[in-house]
């Protein structure tokens, strides 16, 4: 059965922290991986990825606590995920910082690879798709990993009370990355700097806001100043030295579907389609002169109504191209016709003279 008695088994910290610049979210995270490494009394490093190079001022912290620390300076997603399951191996603790630069890598590589100065809908799948090795591996892995990132505002329609008018307003923040992944961490945390007054020079602390909290006992409570006992309470609610299992890797419902090409089909069926009217047409007009560039756009105009190849190739439905394709195989095909009977005349042997003996032929005079 799939059902089984409930029992705890996440044995991991999944943390997220996001805020802007200078709000304490890499101080911060690395407080809690030091203080997570003392309670698990690992003898492992923290491992680090860093694409800020803010782990270089972050190395006295952790010599002062007695902690070792290992890292990696990137922003290659690719990376990204070796790191990961080297980590599950050498560390304990695994601190990326900050993800944001991962994820514009990834749209950035995509962009690339595809030659794209914009992405439309179609392209964001296959994006979503690879980001989720990612995902799959923060959840499942064996490993305590926080993960830091860069705020975005949350922007969403907004309707007027009065008028009942919908406009467009900023709702709050989020994580600057992949839309889908605040689900991900089981503690979420928004961090901000604050000044205490407001003369220049005043003193600034740094605010942790928990925005999420799996466990219900942090959710919604704000903390100045955070270190790692302020997050004990979610910790110690971890099945910490147990089994872990985020979800069953490796099922799916690929068996419940039969393979579906039709669209695919039809896009190659598209593209055949097209070949096969040009070559038809350069049969007809094979030159490159004036004369036959006009012939070639007054032939589109008599198929199909337009002289325009993107709209004919983009919007005429396959059924429409074939129905052109074959007015345009008769018209070949009357052409090679034509063609073939005037050089049947041009070969044709002069008629033989009608012999005469040697008398001029008179009108009903029989030879």
């Amino acid at each position: 059965m799939l059902l089984q008695a409930a029992r705890p088994e996440s044995a991991f910290l999944k943390l997220g922290i996001y805020g802007d610049a200078g709000s304490g979210k890499s101080y911060t995270s690395s407080l809690v991986a030091i203080g997570l490494s003392k309670l698990l009394k690992s003898a492992k490093p923290v491992g680090f990825v860093d694409t800020e190079t803010g782990s270089d001022y972050l190395i006295p912290m952790f010599e002062r606590e007695g902690v070792s620390l290992i890292r990696t300076k990137t922003r290659a997603f690719a990376d990204l995920l070796t790191v990961i399951d080297e980590a599950q191996e050498a560390c304990d603790v695994l601190v990326i910082d900050s993800v944001t630069h991962f994820w514009n890598e990834l749209v950035s590589s995509y962009k690339k690879t595809n030659k794209l100065s914009f992405m439309t809908l179609k392209h964001w799948d296959p994006l979503k798709q690879t980001w989720k090795e990612y995902t799959d591996r923060f959840v499942n892995s064996r490993l305590h990993i926080i993960v830091a990132g860069r705020s975005a505002d949350k922007w969403d329609e907004v309707e007027d009370p009065n008028d009942g008018a919908k406009e467009l307003k900023k709702v709050g923040t989020k994580m600057r990355v992949e839309g889908q992944f605040a689900y991900e961490p089981s503690l979420l945390v928004e961090m901000e700097a604050v000044q205490l007054t407001a003369r220049a020079g005043g003193k600034v602390i740094r605010r942790a806001f928990v925005k999420k909290d799996r466990f219900d006992i942090m959710d919604g409570a704000s903390f100045d100043n955070p270190t790692f006992d302020t997050f004990m309470p979610h910790i110690a609610k971890l099945n910490l030295g147990g089994e872990h299992k985020a979800f069953e890797e490796g099922r799916d419902s690929t068996a419940m579907f039969t393979r579906n090409d039709i669209g695919e089909r039809k896009s190659i069926q598209k593209e055949i389609l097209l070949e096969k009217i040009q070559n038809e047409i350069k049969k007809l007009h094979p030159g490159q002169t004036k004369e036959d560039t006009r012939a070639k756009i007054d032939l589109l105009q008599e198929l199909f109504e337009t002289n325009s190849w993107t709209e004919i190739s983009t919007f005429f439905s396959n059924e429409k191209l074939a129905e052109g394709l074959n007015n345009l195989q008769l018209k070949a095909l009357r052409a090679e016709d034509d063609m073939a009977k005037a050089e049947a005349v041009k070969a044709e042997p002069p008629a033989a003279p009608v012999p005469t003996n040697g008398k001029p032929k008179t009108k009903g005079a029989r030879v």
